[in-house]
């Protein structure tokens, strides 16, 4: 892919279903709490951790172009 990217999980909406763990276990974690956080906030684009937000239920999971900002997903409309 290319692109670095930022990965960010807005916890007030995640709700632990740890499916993004199952897309991507190199890329998030839940802590105790089930709540998911990425493995690392900014890393090179990754086919995985698009699939882990891509299959969110809640769409929890924000990843933009770590240089410009630009939205990856979910995209701008």
């Amino acid at each position: 892919m290319g692109d670095r990217w930022r990965v960010e999980v807005d916890r007030s909406v995640c709700i632990g279903s740890g499916m993004c763990v199952g897309a991507s276990p190199d890329g998030f974690r839940l802590d105790s709490a089930r709540q998911s956080h990425p493995v690392a906030p900014e890393g090179e684009a990754s086919e995985g951790v698009l699939a882990a937000a891509e299959g969110c239920p809640v769409e929890a999971i924000l990843i933009t172009v770590a240089k410009t900002g630009e939205a990856v997903f979910p995209p701008e409309e």
